[in-house]
């Protein structure tokens, strides 16, 4: 049997943010949720929040924040950027492979271990795609301050399986 990332998010018990409704995005910037081109998807900033708002673990890891704590933000994060992926493509086995991620974590001055926060999310996706999809290059970029004194941020980028449909120039 084939391997299924939506079978897999059940077998786990995860539930997965609807972002149709309020569209992601509007909180923060002017900025559009995701950008589909091609067999290409990328998937805006993700911060580890529910949609009303609410920040999971706020603050800087080496501070305010646990190691454990900011791996746990990441999870959450990466849980949200499957909820932008199904909002995107429709569901999560149109993903054919995790392409990067390029991860922030907000962190004391001398919290040198961005790493192990990023495992969070890094962890999450060979879960539920297995290591030949789910497995990315990355980039772990330790900050001073995110947006919304968040702990951690991620962008991500995945192929899909099938190309975006064409878009009219004119709408």
């Amino acid at each position: 049997m084939a391997w299924s990332a939506e079978q897999r998010v059940k077998e786990m018990g995860l539930v997965i943010p609807d972002y149709s409704d309020p569209p992601y995005g509007e909180r923060y910037a002017t900025m559009k949720a995701f950008h589909h081109l091609g067999r290409t998807l990328t998937i805006s900033g993700i911060t580890p929040e529910d949609r009303q708002g609410n920040k999971v673990f706020p603050g800087r890891v080496g501070e305010t924040v646990t190691l454990e704590q900011g791996y746990e933000a990441a999870r959450y994060a990466a849980i949200n950027v499957l909820g932008l992926i199904r909002f995107a493509v429709g569901s999560l086995d149109e993903v054919s492979a995790f392409i990067r991620t390029l991860t922030f974590v907000c962190v004391a001055p001398d919290f040198t271990d961005v790493n192990l926060v990023t495992n969070g999310a890094a962890d999450l996706f060979v879960e539920v795609f297995g290591p030949r999809i789910g497995r990315s290059t990355s980039a772990g970029i330790g900050v001073t301050s995110l947006s919304g004194n968040n702990v951690f941020e991620m962008v991500t980028v995945v192929e899909t399986r099938h190309p975006a449909p064409e878009v009219d120039d004119e709408d």
